[in-house]
Formats: structure tokens, sequence, C-alpha cells
């Protein structure tokens, strides 16, 4: 079965109690997991780098210092997820948040994109030898191929995810070929972070096989913050939970399509018999005028009627009669 992320990100804009309430929404719209960033800004970035052109609201420094969480509260929002039963996730954004993750007992590690080339991380990350998901957002092949082997060289409990760094992502840049290129070159797992602005992506991604996939939610996308605009609001989400548990059924049962014994019943209905035009004495051998093609389906099927013109009636049939096979002796 697919596992669904709710990916709150910093849409909590530094609320303790938003983060709380956000993880009840992923638990109550169906999520499997719901993961957050951590963010120590004196850790992570300088002052003067540059904001992203999708969120001028404040500079990075202030806007992840101010939304930051402290230990203990990291512990609680951890606790928090574990009593709703979702997998509790976050991003590191540094060594030092990795080194908190571990200190909350995190269980698995999601890479994100602006990181994939932070191969000394990455390697600690290895080191704790827990699960993987890594993204490839803004990461050429030789970016991704240089982490890959960065964590395989401690474990292979990797996925590695296709990911369009665009907020929001056009339908033309979703990337939904790399998916099956991803698992070619490097025989593992993947799965699909969206970044679109309905569910389409998704529904796609998880029909070619993507075993994992996140969606950013938010209780509005007229809250304030880099998140929040390009956000599923909890509807969306419940409807992406929706759609994908189908897809998954879907897939968990092939058909086979030699086998029609669940037709039989539609078969007689909706399909065609060999039938008489006219009455067709005892012995005579039918002639093209005297059968045609009409319902219902339980008799000689319409197919055969080339063989049947040419045959002999064993029995007198009368018109508008469908035609059993015990009914003529077949032409040779």
């Amino acid at each position: 079965m697919t596992t669904i992320i709710a990916e709150v990100g910093s849409v909590h804009d530094g609320s303790f109690g938003n983060a709380l309430k956000l993880i009840d929404m992923a638990a109550e719209c169906g999520a499997d997991a719901v993961k957050f960033q951590t963010h120590i800004a004196s850790a992570e970035t300088l002052r003067n780098a540059p904001m992203p052109p999708y969120f001028k609201g404040e500079p990075r420094f202030e806007y992840f210092n101010r939304t930051g969480f402290q230990l203990e509260q990291w512990k609680a929002l951890k606790a928090h997820a574990d009593k709703s039963g979702l997998e509790f996730l976050s991003s590191p954004f540094s060594a030092e948040a990795v080194d908190l993750l571990e200190e909350i007992g995190i269980g698995r590690y999601k890479i994100p994109s602006g990181e994939v080339t932070n191969l000394p991380m990455l390697d600690r990350i290895g080191q704790t030898g827990k699960p993987v998901l890594l993204s490839s957002g803004m990461s050429s092949w030789a970016e991704m191929d240089a982490a890959v082997a960065t964590l395989l060289r401690h474990h292979d409990k990797l996925c590695v995810m296709q990911c369009t760094s665009a907020y929001p992502c056009p339908n033309e840049a979703v990337g939904l070929n790399v998916l099956a290129e991803m698992r070619q070159r490097w025989n593992l797992p993947v799965g699909y972070s969206d970044h679109t602005l309905d569910n389409h992506a998704i529904f796609a991604a998880v029909a070619l096989g993507a075993t994992v996939v996140e969606k950013h939610m938010t209780f509005s996308r007229r809250m304030y913050g880099s998140d929040a605009p390009h956000s599923a609001e909890p509807d969306q989400f419940i409807e992406l939970v929706k759609g994908v548990r189908a897809i998954d059924t879907m897939l968990a049962h092939p058909l086979d399509k030699s086998d029609v014994t669940p037709f039989q019943s539609m078969k007689q209905i909706f399909q065609k018999s060999v039938v008489s035009l006219c009455d067709i004495p005892s012995g005579t051998v039918i002639e093209p005028a005297m059968v045609g093609i009409k319902k219902p389906g339980d008799g000689i099927p319409a197919a055969k009627l080339g063989d049947v013109v040419g045959s002999r009636t064993n029995k007198m049939i009368p018109a508008d009669c469908v035609l059993m096979p015990g009914d003529i002796s077949w032409k040779q």
C-alpha cells in the first residue's frame, strides 16, 4: 500500500499549537505520516542568504529562527504523532538538525531537495542506519548519483523520490518519466513529492509505481508563510487519500483477460448468437438468407456465422430462434 505523507513543513509558522493541530488534521485526513522541517537557523544559513522568489515575506534567517522549535517541543510533536497513529518525519537542514532528530528518536529521514549535494550531512544520516527518503527536486543525475552512492555505502534502505522544485509546479514540469528512469538507474523503490496545486500528478505517480507520495497540507492557502499558498487544504487532502487508496486497490487486483467466467451472464445479455430468419426444415443445407445475428448470446456465437452457412439442420428450426450447436451437423 502506498505511504501517504502529509507535509506540514513550516505551515505552522512557529506556532506549537498549530503544529499539534496540523498533526491532528493529517490523521483525520487519512495520512500515514506527517512531516515537518527541522531548521536551526544559525547552523544552516547566513543572515544575508537570498530569499526564494515565491516568498519575500521576511529574510530566511529570521524566518527559520522565528519558526523553529526547541528540543522539548520536537519531542512533544513526535509523541503527539505517535499517539495519533502517524509516522513522524522531519527533514533536517544541517548536521545539528540530524543530531536533534536522533535525540527525539526519529525512525526515518527525508532528505529535502536542497540538501542532495550536502554529502557530509547525507553521510551522517547514513551512519544512523535508518531508512531514507531522498528527494530529487533541483538535482541533476550526476548529483543524485553521488547522493545515492553516499547513502548506499551504509545501507540500501533507500527510496528515491521524483520532485520538481517549483512552487507551484506546472503539469509540464512534473516529470513522471523520471520515476521509471530512477527505478532502472538504481533498482530502488521510487516515490513522488508533489508541488502541483491539485491531485492529478500524485494519482498518476501511484499508477506508475510510486510507493511513497508526499504533498504539503495547510489549514488554508490564505495562511502566511512560504508553504501554505501551494499546499492542499483538508478537503483536497481527503480526496487525495481516497484516490490513492482506490488506485492501491486497483493495482493489488490484476485481472486475467483470459478468464471471462465473471462475465458469463453479461455475455448472454449483450453478445449475439446466430438466429434463424425463417422456418428452416430438418435436413436443410443452410443458406445465407436463412440466418442472421441477434441477441441474446447464449447460442452459437455470432463469430461462427460463416461455419453455420453450408451446414445441415438436424431438426426443424422455427423462425426467430437461437441456433444451438446440436441443431446442425457442421460442415466439414
